[in-house]
Order: C-alpha cells, then sequence, then structure tokens
C-alpha cells in the first residue's frame, strides 16, 4: 500500500481512537446528571426541566462520536448468517464490496448533516421543549461524528483491501 494510505489509516484510527476514550466517560457524566435529577427531585422537591433533555444530548453525542471507535473495533452489530464461516481474506473481500455501501449511507448523512446544522445555526433553531435549548451544538457534533465514522470507514476498506492482496497495514 502507498505511504499516504497507510498515513491516512494510521491518523484517522487515531483520532478515533483518542475520541473514542474520551467519549466513553461521557455515560458516567450522564449518569451522574440523572443521579442529580433524582436527588433533587425526590429529595429536595426541586425539579428541573432540562435534566432529561441535556441527557439525551449527552447520549446522542456518545453513540454518534463513539460511532467510529466502534467501527475500528469490529465492535457493531452484524448479521452472522454465513459471515462467521468465512476465511479473513473472504471476509475482508466481501466487506471491501460492502463498504461503497456504507459509504455512500454515510455522504448522504453528512450532507444532511450540513444542511441540518446550516439552517439550525441561520435560523437560530430551538427544541421544542420548556427549556428551549439551542440545537445547533447537537447538530454540529452529530455532523462531526458522522464524518468521523465516513472517515473510519474509507480507512477500514483500506485495511480490508490491504488485507485481500496480501499487504496488510498494521
Amino acid at each position: 500500500m502507498p505511504r499516504i494510505i497507510k498515513a491516512y489509516v494510521r491518523y484517522v484510527d487515531a483520532v478515533n481512537r483518542v475520541l473514542g476514550y474520551f467519549v466513553m466517560y461521557l455515560t458516567l457524566v450522564m449518569m451522574g446528571l440523572l443521579l442529580f435529577a433524582s436527588l433533587t427531585r425526590y429529595v429536595f422537591n426541586v425539579p428541573f426541566v432540562w435534566i432529561i433533555e441535556m441527557a439525551q444530548f449527552l447520549m446522542a453525542a456518545y453513540y454518534i462520536l463513539g460511532g467510529g471507535y466502534s467501527m475500528q473495533l469490529d465492535a457493531h452489530v452484524r448479521m452472522d448468517v454465513l459471515y462467521e464461516r468465512w476465511r479473513p481474506k473472504t471476509r475482508a473481500f466481501m466487506d471491501s464490496l460492502t463498504a461503497f455501501f456504507l459509504v455512500f449511507y454515510l455522504a448522504i448523512m453528512l450532507r444532511g448533516g450540513f444542511a441540518s446544522s446550516a439552517y439550525s445555526i441561520k435560523y437560530n433553531q430551538t427544541n421544542y421543549s420548556a427549556w428551549a435549548p439551542p440545537m445547533a451544538p447537537i447538530k454540529i457534533i452529530m455532523t462531526v461524528g458522522i464524518a468521523l465514522m465516513l472517515l473510519q470507514a474509507i480507512s477500514i476498506f483500506f485495511k480490508d483491501v490491504a488485507k485481500v492482496t496480501g499487504r496488510e497495514i498494521a
């Protein structure tokens, strides 16, 4: 494989790995937030309207930003009707063929993410709730997460092609 492809794979893998490590702790933040909500509501009888919605935003950031890392670890859900029975090279070949569908899907999602983020920034979009937070930050986070998943999908495609041709990228 050319050095530029190897460098691309290493860089994208490193970015998604570091971000994945960081994002893992968002679940702890979310759990702390929900514990705080329970304490304030049931112990002090002071409910806050923003806590549940903020927890939902944190959860969305968690699974979208962790998507690239999940792909890197091959920890996503897969239909294993035949896949588990195949040799690693056959798996890599089939993965390299189906990667085009994934890249197409993520590219369409990215386009929609850009449009949705631009709309929410332009019109100062807020959520329809009592708290009414601005939607731009979470939409931007989701667009970044989709972009990182797209970059990771391309990285995995390069790794699969290298594996099929016998020139694995470490």
